[in-house]
């Protein structure tokens, strides 16, 4: 269903999810840098892709854990488990056609999910808590997720959708390299919490088509009290710069809709913070102008909340209109919107190891 409204476009998508684009004017970023990691492959070598020595270099990050900006210093190889709890095999909990992300992604055919299990931040009011507690999933080898990467492809996925996949880098790298040896030519979209390290993003460079990063929080102390990770607001920055420096604009495919390139930032507005998510998008704004889209989500649900009174209840309509008209009062330029009631439990996928 389309309509248009004044100098607004909506686009409708199962009721979830409205992209509102306005276009004003665009602004250059800083030219791109490059970085070589061992084995990786370069489009100008004529080598190609050495599978063994870019397996032995990612596989030895686990050794001593350094992949989420918590640091643990774990040995994943040897069994033990740090602050996101999963060893160095790969758990996943499900992989299935996914409809209700933001309309470019999921479009008609939907996006190829891969939820994965265990988490960097574990957020107070996480809605997948299920998995990013590491409860639910089963434990997969590298080859078998590019198989289900060329499964999702099979079943008409838009693209491959990696949903909190920072604890598994090595092991995507190299599924992501096979299965596109395979033919596989979907985009890749890395699903994140925001909360990442510059060092293992790079690795991600030529990999990762599509950054799709929260933004959670401006104000250090929500940061500290919601997700334990005081820093949050400084290494999202850092890691959002990175991103967006290996795709610096947004590619849209004119005949589908469908994105192919670029960054799309994430912000869920939380209950009685709208001045802390204003403060986020007037920095994404600031930083970025038109070069990153932003999402701004109303859908926060309360769950289990009863030690966080402050947020326990959902947006109000009032909260998120004060939000947008902020967005269009500072010039936001490409921005999707929710609309609906959006707070609730069904939009939560079953974690039931569906096509895992």
């Amino acid at each position: 269903m389309y309509r248009s409204l004044s100098f607004r476009r909506f686009f409708y998508l199962t009721g979830k999810f409205l992209s509102c684009r306005i276009k004003i004017r665009l602004c250059a970023l800083g030219a791109k840098e490059k970085l070589r990691f061992p084995g990786r492959y370069d489009k100008n070598d004529t080598g190609g892709l050495d599978m063994e020595k870019e397996e032995e270099a990612l596989r030895r990050l686990f050794a001593d854990c350094t992949l989420c900006p918590r640091s643990c210093h774990v040995n994943r190889l040897a069994g033990q488990t740090g602050y996101c709890g999963q060893g160095a095999q790969v758990r996943a909990a499900r992989a299935a056609l996914h409809y209700w992300e933001e309309p470019c992604i999921s479009g008609k055919r939907g996006s190829g999910a891969v939820f994965f299990s265990g988490c960097s931040l574990h957020c107070v009011f996480c809605q997948n808590r299920e998995i990013s507690d590491g409860k639910a999933g089963k434990l997969i080898s590298k080859e078998r997720l590019s198989d289900i990467f060329m499964e999702l492809a099979d079943k008409g996925a838009n693209n491959i959708n990696l949903v909190t996949p920072g604890q598994y880098i090595p092991d995507i790298v190299w599924a992501v390299n096979d299965a596109k040896s395979r033919g596989m030519k979907l985009p890749i979209i890395y699903n994140t919490s925001g909360y990442e390290n510059v060092t293992e993003l790079k690795l991600l460079e030529g990999i990762v088509d599509v950054y799709l990063p929260d933004f959670k929080y401006m104000d250090s102390t929500l940061s500290a009290r919601y997700s334990r990770a005081k820093d949050y607001p400084s290494v999202a920055k850092q890691a959002l710069s990175e991103m967006v420096r290996q795709q610096p604009d947004v590619v849209i495919d004119d005949a589908t809709g469908l994105i192919q390139k670029g960054v799309i930032v994430r912000q869920l507005l939380l209950p009685g913070h709208v001045n802390d998510a204003k403060d986020v998008l007037k920095y994404l704004y600031d930083t970025y102008h038109d070069h990153v889209y932003i999402s701004m989500m109303s859908q926060f649900t309360p769950i289990a909340l009863k030690d966080y009174p402050e947020i326990n209840r959902t947006v109000t309509r009032r909260e998120y209109e004060r939000l947008v008209d902020y967005a269009l009062e500072i010039g936001i330029t490409n921005a999707f919107i929710q609309e609906g009631d959006v707070a609730k439990d069904s939009f939560i996928p079953a974690f039931d190891c569906e096509g895992v």
